[in-house]
């Protein structure tokens, strides 16, 4: 069973939603909190000693002052998987939300159904593919397109897909120095565009997100 958390601001739209998660039944969405800000989870986590969310569908902009970056952050470094529900008039928000680590973004004037249907997807650890999530990373070409070289890209398709440094550099015939400076590249260009990538699970997302890989890919 998904452990789900509602975090919205409007009572109506979480009661909705719980509602879809119970008539989908068994296996795919129970439950476990409801809440209006990402400190009153976290301070129920506490006091029951609950364990995280599998997923947690968050309003994109909440009343208590917090940014969406904060919450997704807390929330991702919490052990959840993040799905903004937004009503995507704010595409500058849900491109921060993508790049703080939430796996997508559903409208509000999706069907509830739709909506249970992106918690089991994200349940699985996949990202949303969807018009939203298009729209957020096409309405920026800067998100869209980091200016990676042909040889940065390739680096980054084998190093992400899983590879190793050294590995990469054997199957494109360049020194390993070579495909080191092109990740360092790779990072400097993703931070000058605001999707910060420090670690090999960022890169890949990364990756991910511009389509050098796909969520299969092994790097053969």
């Amino acid at each position: 069973m998904t452990r789900v958390a509602l975090i919205d601001d409007h009572e109506s739209v979480r009661l909705g939603l719980a509602a879809a998660c119970a008539r989908a039944g068994v296996g795919v969405g129970d439950v476990v909190f409801s809440g209006s800000t990402v400190a009153e989870y976290l301070r129920w986590r506490t006091e029951t000693a609950a364990s995280p969310a599998d997923v947690v569908v968050l309003d994109l902009m909440l009343g208590d002052g917090a940014t969406v970056s904060e919450n997704v952050t807390e929330l991702v470094c919490n052990g959840s998987q993040v799905i903004i529900h937004s009503v995507a008039d704010r595409p500058a928000a849900v491109r921060e939300a993508l790049s703080a680590g939430a796996l997508g973004v559903i409208s509000k004037s999706a069907r509830t159904d739709d909506v249970v249907a992106a918690i089991a997807t994200v349940a699985r650890g996949e990202h949303l593919d969807n018009v939203e999530w298009a729209s957020a990373i096409d309405g920026d070409r800067a998100f869209a397109d980091a200016q990676l070289s042909a040889r940065e890209r390739e680096v980054l398709r084998l190093y992400a897909a899983g590879l190793p440094l050294k590995s990469v550099a054997e199957r494109l015939g360049i020194a390993y120095s070579t495909a080191k400076e092109n990740i360092t590249r790779v990072r400097v260009k993703y931070v000058e565009v605001g999707r910060p990538a420090p670690t090999k699970v960022d890169l890949l997302r990364r990756a991910m997100e511009d389509g050098l890989v796909s969520e299969s890919s092994d790097g053969r």
